[in-house]
Order: structure tokens, then sequence, then C-alpha cells
């Protein structure tokens, strides 16, 4: 009996023994020096594990409830179903790239049917390639910020004409050899179409990794967005990088949104440190409810296991409870953008052959604001004028348009149009002109001599390569003049109106008094009824 415990004990020892090892700290020390094998080295964040992911364990656990969580819960949108379903990477790559450029500054459900009426336009890289400036200018009318549209039209033509259609197939690459492709949308291309395991940052990433750690700093400063580029490179799968970026920007498109986000439903919520906070302050505040009087809601993050770095909200005071896990990300502190004033003219005509009505534009220069586009006539004001001035200065304009003195006969305000470029406030004072036929026929002899010009009916203008400030323009133009014309019949109809009444003043004076026109009074009316036989 003796000897069977002393056999038991020694097994437990020497099972006690090598747990103690596990744990050692000698164990602990290898498992660290492994994490850091791993992980990539960063100056700022690196630092600092609260605001940083070094928990190989944790690190797995946010790639595998993300990436299930997109699985169940993802947006069906016709490029991500191109980057399945399409075998040929040029396409693939191509239609990604398509995507990434339009969904720059612009919501996903205006993207859609662009971009489909875009591909099936423009299917491949070849297509695109052999289009004109001025089609690509037509097709992105209305989705703004055209220098994308131009940008990709010209990175097409560089990879039919320079890489004999091949797209380039890593980050670095696509970024250094195509035009108007930064880091985030080169980086999508890669992860997306080629596997490479690399992440992205956009704003969406931006607000689930400043959420989920805490970070308060400007988040367009170059040391956060460096750092921020370090943590989403640390937890991209490299089985599935493409759908992990996928999952992180849908993650903060539809869940961790900049207001209202469904904190409920969110596959990283026990991994996220702006949450935690509120929790913690939830249940200070529950406990002063229940009668704990010396337990007071904390009015700034907890950053025990942080302390006060370059990464945290930048005071103590900054911290809005009300807010909750919207205090993060900071938002940075924006230039207001400059303010300008523009006199444009809609001029109209006649149309020789059936009495329609036709609008003059002109195409603005090839580079600038709204490049290769078309316009009203437009001058940029430098001062405040009156309007006799202003219509001087237009009829400068279109006389140096037209080739020939244009008169002031026709012309007239017609109100203003306020237009937000992204750095622009613009107000657009808004008059209006019908030629005669002699100006538009001096226009037509000497057209080549002047910048292009076109005289468009209105379903030729909608169709045609404009901005939303020019049909901002033409909407109140067509308003005006539908008000205008309306208040003339009213006119005509009110002065038709007083002569019928005159007239009718006129018989009623000269109709006898038994006539069967209208009676006056009831004295009339029982004089004529006793008249009447019984």
């Amino acid at each position: 009996m003796s000897k069977l415990r002393t056999t038991v004990m020694g097994r437990k020892t020497t099972f006690k023994r090598k747990e103690n090892e596990k744990n050692s700290p000698q164990r602990k020390r290898s498992c660290r020096e492994q994490i850091k094998e791993e992980l990539p080295r960063d100056l700022s964040i690196k630092e600092n594990s609260y605001h940083s992911f070094k928990d190989l364990i944790e690190i797995h656990s946010i790639r595998t409830s993300l990436l299930s969580w997109y699985d169940k819960s993802k947006r069906e949108l016709p490029w991500r179903r191109m980057a399945v379903t399409e075998s040929d990477l040029n396409k693939r790559a191509y239609a990604v790239w398509v995507s990434e450029i339009m969904l720059q500054q612009t919501q996903v459900a205006t993207v859609i049917n662009y971009y489909n009426k875009w591909m099936q336009r423009w299917s491949t890289l070849q297509d695109l390639a052999k289009a004109t400036l001025e089609e690509v200018n037509e097709m992105w009318s209305g989705l703004g910020y055209y220098s994308r549209g131009r940008r990709l039209h010209e990175g097409a033509q560089k990879v039919v004409s320079e890489f004999k259609g091949e797209m380039p197939k890593s980050a670095e690459e696509l970024q250094k050899l195509l035009p108007g492709v930064g880091r985030y949308t080169a980086a999508a291309i890669a992860s997306i179409t080629f596997g490479q395991v690399t992440g992205v940052v956009d704003g969406n990433v931006i607000r689930v990794l400043c959420r989920s750690r805490a970070i308060g700093a400007d988040s367009t400063s170059p040391a956060v967005t460096e750092g921020l580029w370090m943590l989403v490179n640390t937890l991209v799968d490299p089985v599935r990088p493409g759908d992990f970026n996928q999952a992180m920007m849908e993650l903060g498109a539809t869940v961790c949104t900049p207001k209202a986000p469904l904190c409920s439903e969110c596959p990283l919520q026990t991994h996220c440190r702006a949450y935690r906070q509120v929790m913690k302050e939830r249940e200070i505040v529950l406990k002063r409810l229940l009668g704990n009087a010396t337990s007071k809601p904390s009015s700034t993050p907890d950053i025990e296991e942080c302390g006060s770095c370059s990464l945290c909200l930048p005071d103590k005071e900054s911290w809005d409870s009300g807010l909750g896990v919207m205090n993060f990300p900071r938002k940075p502190t924006k230039k207001p953008p400059r303010t300008e004033r523009t006199l444009t003219c809609v001029v109209t005509r006649k149309k020789d052959t059936d009495d329609t009505e036709e609008y003059f534009l002109v195409q603005r220069p090839n580079l600038g604001l709204l490049a290769g586009m078309w316009e009203f006539p437009s001058i940029l004001l430098e001062a405040e004028l009156t309007e006799k001035k202003q219509k001087h200065i237009i009829l400068d304009r279109l006389t140096e348009l037209m080739g020939s003195s244009v008169t002031d006969t026709n012309l007239q305000r017609m109100g203003e149009v306020v237009h937000i470029f992204s750095h622009i406030h613009q107000t657009y004072h808004v008059y209006g002109n019908m030629l005669s036929d002699t100006t538009t026929d001096s226009v037509k002899q000497e057209e080549t001599e002047r910048p292009s010009f076109r005289w468009l009916t209105e379903a030729e203008f909608h169709q045609s390569a404009v901005s939303t400030a020019m049909k901002k323009v033409f909407r109140l133009f067509k308003h005006s003049s539908r008000n205008e014309k309306l208040f003339d019949k009213c006119d005509k109809q009110n002065h038709g109106s007083e002569k019928s009444g005159e007239e009718r003043k006129r018989r009623k004076h000269k109709a006898p008094k038994d006539s069967g026109g209208r009676q006056l009074s009831m004295v009339s009316f029982f004089r004529s009824a006793a008249k009447e036989p019984l």
C-alpha cells in the first residue's frame, strides 16, 4: 500500500514539475520572442501593447470571428462577384481596380449603377484603352471627382501600351507604375486579385482600428497613419487576405459606422477597447444607482494599461461619455473650403429645322478642376459687382465666344446656385440669354477659330460630360423659364378676363328688365312670379 502511494505521489510530482516548466518564466520568454518574430516592427505603436495586437491568440480570434461574420453577412456587390467568378486574373484585377477608384469618396449605393454601366461598355482594359477621354467623362458624369476617371483611363492605356495588357501583380508595383493608384488601392487590388498578404487602410478600417485599440490621436498624422498600416498588416489573414480586407471595410461600413454604431452586432466586440470603456462606465453608474455612493463615473478612458502616450486622446477631459465608442477616431480640424463666385450664362437658340431649343456649351481646359468637361459660358468673379456690371462682363464673354456683338435684349438674371466641391464653396450667379439667328450664324461660320463648343438639345445635354454643378444651373434655368412663361400666361388670361368682364357689363346694361338674365333682387323675383298665370 505504501509502495502504491509512493508511485502515485511520484507521478503527481513528475506531472507538477512538467506543468511548472511549461509555465516557467523561461518558457514565457520564448513565446514572447516568437511573437516578436512574427509581428512587424514599428516605432510608434509597437512600444505600447495597449494600442497594438501582440497576443497571437487574440489575433487568431479576430481573424476567425471577422471572416466568419463576413461569410454570413457580406453584401452582394457586382465587383465582389466578378472577383470570385472571373478566372482571368487581368480581368479580375481590372474589375477590382474600377470598383476601388469609383468607391473613393463615394457611397456604395451610388457606385453600383455607374459600375454596372461602365463594365457593360468597357469590360476589359483593352476596351477602356480604346475609348476617348470624352467618352470616359460622359460615363463618369455625375459621379464627382472627375480626375479619377481620367486617371483610370490613363492607367488602362499604360497597361496596354507598356505592359502588353498584363497588370502588375504586387502592391508595390501597382502603386509605382499606375497613375492614380495610391497605397490603399494598390493593396486592395493585390490582396483581392492576387492574394498578396497585405492589409488595407481606408476610412472604414481606420474607424475599426481606432476604436478597437482606443487610438484617439489624429488619424491623419503621418505617425498614426503608419501605425495603422502596421496594425492591419499584423491582423491580415495569410490564407484569405483579400476576404479579410473586404471584411474589415464591410465592418466599418455596416456595423462600426461613424454614427449610431451597432456594437451589439459587432464580431470584434470583445476585442474593442472603446466598447470596454463604455461598459465600465455603465457598470460604475449602475453601482451608484444601487447605493454605492463612493463610486464615481470615469470622465476619461481607462488607460491604466497604457499611461499617457501620443496615441491616446489628446487630453484627459476630451473623453465624452455621451459619445461612447464614437470618441474614436478623433476627427482632425478641417480647413474650410475657399469661397468662389462665378458668372454663368445659359445661352439658347431655336433650332432651324424643327424650332427645338438648343443650348450653348464650352469645353473646359484639359488641366485643373473638371478638366475636359462641358459647361455653360462661365467667368470667375474676383470681386462683388452690381447686376449691371455682371451683365456687361457676360456680354463681353459671349461676344468673344460668338465672334460678333451680343446685345442685352434678352439677357436676364435667373438666380443663384450653390455647389460644394471638396475644397471650394462655389456660388453660380445664373443668367439666361436667347440669341438671334444672326448671332448663331456668326458662330457657325467661325467655330474652328475659337475654343471647343457645342449646341445641344436638352436630351443631348443630359447625356454629355457635364458636371453636377452645371446640371443644377440647368435645373434653375428651366424652373425660372417655366415660371416666367406661367406668369406671362396668367397675365394674358387676366387681361382677357378683364375684357370679357367689361363686355358682360355692357351687355347687361343693354338687356331689358324682363329678359332671362340674372335676377338682381328678391323684389324683382316675386314681381315676375306674380305676373305668371295660375
